[in-house]
């Protein structure tokens, strides 16, 4: 004849399935902390690198201009190519044949105003973001208009250089509006660093770069252009 279990043995039982149940769940909830840990990480690095991937690509389609408008009715225009040193704060703005139509038979050029700058998070002032600013149409101030978006917050540097050819040696900043410094021509590449906090070590920090080179160094000049 079989023997029931006992109060005790079924105590036991339950006690190690209980046991048991934990520590498979613990397995479980492990492997999902971890899971979303490397896909925070993952989509941290892909904003930084699609960042300095727009960053080159409208970098390298960087122009100026010594065109003038030949009519006082026309809007005038001017084209520049200025970067700043801000210390760990750089500021660069341009002009660019970047821009891209998002509609059709919009009344807008591939001509852009484009600017890179760090500025504090508008709804957090403790918050440093690296800023783009793009106005679709150039006019007279390519440091000023436009639209500006948030690209990558918790910003530590954001720092430029630029190649200059005539000094073979990399400077810090640049300016084709002084005629003391680099009147109308670009540099040949320009270098990036841009660090930002580490999300999951507090204090410590991850930086990123990157370096670019800018096909068209000198000025545009249409004056001598009959069509």
């Amino acid at each position: 004849m079989r023997r029931g279990f006992t109060l005790l043995e079924i105590m036991l039982a339950v006690a190690v399935l209980s046991l048991v149940g934990t520590m498979i769940y613990s397995g479980f909830a492990q492997t999902a902390l971890n899971k979303a840990r490397i896909e925070q990480d993952v989509d941290h690095s892909r904003v930084i690198h699609m960042t300095l991937e727009r960053m080159a690509r409208e970098l390298t389609m960087a122009f100026v201009s010594t065109h003038v408008n030949p009519s006082l009715d026309l809007r005038i225009v001017d084209t520049a190519f200025i970067g700043k040193d801000n210390g760990k704060d750089d500021r660069i703005d341009f002009t660019s044949f970047s821009h891209r139509r998002l509609y059709r038979n919009a009344r807008e050029s591939d001509q852009n105003e484009i600017s890179y700058f760090v500025t504090e998070h508008p709804d957090d002032p403790g918050v440093l973001v690296l800023a783009r600013r793009e106005q679709n149409r150039i006019d007279e101030d390519p440091r000023r208009g436009g639209k500006s978006q948030i690209l990558v917050e918790n910003i530590e540097e954001f720092n430029v250089e630029y190649f200059d050819p005539l000094l073979s040696d990399w400077v810090q900043t640049w300016n084709t509006e002084d005629m003391l410094a680099q009147p109308n021509r670009l540099p040949t590449q320009v270098r990036i660093r841009l660090s930002v906090k580490d999300p999951r070590h507090r204090g410590e920090t991850q930086t990123f770069g990157t370096r670019v080179t800018i096909p068209l160094t000198y000025a545009l000049n249409h004056a001598n252009y009959n069509p």
